[in-house]
C-alpha cells in the first residue's frame, strides 16, 4: 500500500530542483559523518553531488567565480546573500520548509541542511549535543565556500542556530528564530512539560501511537485540523526514524539551570513567534527578548501556534522577507548610519 507521506517526497524534490536547488552529500570530520544539504545548483559540478574532505573549497570557489565571468549579463550567484534554513524535530529540511523556500530562492542563495539523524544525514560520533549539530552545519557550509550567511531556525533548529551564531560569529550575520530557546534548561523543560501534561519531551516529540501523534499536532497548531488516521499512520512510519539516536538528541539538549548563561550575541536577532504557541509561549519569547538585549526584536503572528511557518506560511514568509530586507539594508548602509526608530526593522 502506498505511503502518502513518502509518496509526496519525490514531488517535493522535483519542485526544489525546478527552483534551482540540488541535493548534496558532504563528508565531514569526524570520520563517518555525512551531512545531506539542499544547496544552489551552481555548487554541483562534474564530480557529482558528493563532497569529500579531500575536496578543496577554495578551488571550488575559484572555479565557480571563473564560470560566472562567462555570463556578465546574469547576476553572479556569489553576489546574492546566503540564507540557511534549519529544521525542527518533526521532519527533515525539505519537508519542514516546503511552504517557505519558494519565496526566498530567487533572491538568496538558499541552503537547507538535514541535521544528524534526520533525512540522509548520519554520523558515527557519539556526540548528541546541539553544539555538534551546529559544528556540522558550519563544516558543511565551509565545504561549500559559504563565508557569511543569515540563519533561520525553527524549534530544535533554533537551538542549533543559536549555538552556530555563538560559535561562529564571523559566519553568521543574523538570526531569525521561531518557537525555540537559547538553551533548554531543566526549569524551562519542566515548566513546559507540566503545562502540556506530558511526562517528558521524548514522550511528546517522539510519539509511537496515533493518539500521541494527534496530541502533538493539536498542541503544535492553533487551528484544529482533521486528518484521516491513514495520514497519521503514514507519518509515524516515515518521520520518526532513528528513534534511539533522536532520543539521545533530546537528552543532549538538556542543561542545568544553574549552568545556563545567555551569550552576548554579536548578531541582530529576530524572534518570529506564533502568538498562540503552546510549547514555547509568547511570554517566554518576551522574556528572551529582554535577556538578549537591544539587538533582538520580537514579532508575533496572530492565530498561529508552534508550527507558524506551516499554519500561516504567507504571514511568516512576509515577515521573513521584511527581516532580510532590514538586515541587508543595514549591512549596505552601515549599522552606524542609522539611529533611533530608523534602526529598527519595519515589520
Amino acid at each position: 500500500m502506498v505511503n502518502f507521506i513518502e509518496a509526496q517526497k519525490p514531488m517535493l524534490s522535483r519542485l526544489m530542483k525546478m527552483a534551482g536547488l540540488r541535493p548534496i552529500e558532504i563528508e565531514l570530520e569526524p570520520a563517518g559523518t555525512t551531512m545531506h544539504i539542499w544547496a544552489p545548483k551552481h555548487h554541483v559540478g562534474k564530480k557529482g553531488t558528493t563532497i569529500s574532505p579531500l575536496d578543496d573549497p577554495a578551488t571550488a570557489a575559484a572555479a565557480k567565480k571563473n564560470s560566472t565571468k562567462k555570463s556578465k549579463k546574469k547576476r553572479s550567484p556569489e553576489s546574492r546573500p546566503n540564507v540557511v534554513l534549519i529544521h525542527g524535530f518533526a521532519a527533515e529540511g525539505n519537508v519542514t520548509w516546503q511552504f517557505n523556500f519558494g519565496v526566498l530562492v530567487s533572491r538568496y542563495n538558499l541552503y537547507i541542511p538535514d541535521l544528524m539523524f534526520f533525512g540522509k544525514s548520519s554520523t558515527a560520533s557519539a556526540d548528541r549535543s546541539p553544539d555538534f549539530q551546529a559544528a556540522c552545519v558550519a563544516g558543511a557550509l565551509a565545504r561549500l565556500g559559504v563565508a557569511r550567511c543569515d540563519v533561520v531556525g525553527f524549534s530544535y533548529g533554533g537551538m542549533v542556530a543559536f549555538k552556530l551564531a555563538e560559535a561562529r560569529p564571523e559566519m553568521v550575520r543574523s538570526l531569525c528564530v521561531s518557537g525555540s530557546v537559547v538553551a533548554m534548561t531543566d526549569a524551562v523543560n519542566r515548566e513546559a512539560m507540566e503545562r502540556l501534561g506530558a511526562g517528558s519531551s521524548a514522550e511528546l516529540l517522539m510519539p509511537e501511537t496515533l493518539k500521541g501523534l494527534k496530541a502533538l499536532l493539536s498542541i503544535s497548531m492553533f487551528r484544529k485540523m482533521w486528518f484521516p488516521d491513514r495520514f497519521y499512520k503514514d507519518y509515524l512510519k516515515v518521520m520518526f526514524t532513528n528513534r534511539k539516536e533522536r532520543m539521545e538528541l533530546l537528552q543532549g539538549l538538556l542543561t542545568s539551570t544553574m549552568d545556563a548563561k545567555i551569550p552576548a550575541f554579536q548578531q541582530k536577532i529576530m524572534l518570529l513567534w506564533g502568538e498562540e504557541d503552546r510549547i514555547f509561549d509568547i511570554k517566554l519569547a518576551k522574556k528572551m527578548k529582554e535577556q538578549l538585549g537591544d539587538k533582538c526584536f520580537l514579532y508575533g503572528i496572530p492565530k498561529a501556534g508552534h508550527l507558524l511557518h506551516v499554519e500561516r506560511p504567507c504571514a511568516y514568509n512576509r515577515q521573513l522577507q521584511r527581516w532580510f530586507a532590514y538586515v541587508n539594508s543595514t549591512a549596505a548602509g552601515g549599522d552606524q548610519a542609522s539611529s533611533g526608530e530608523s534602526s529598527k526593522p519595519q515589520l
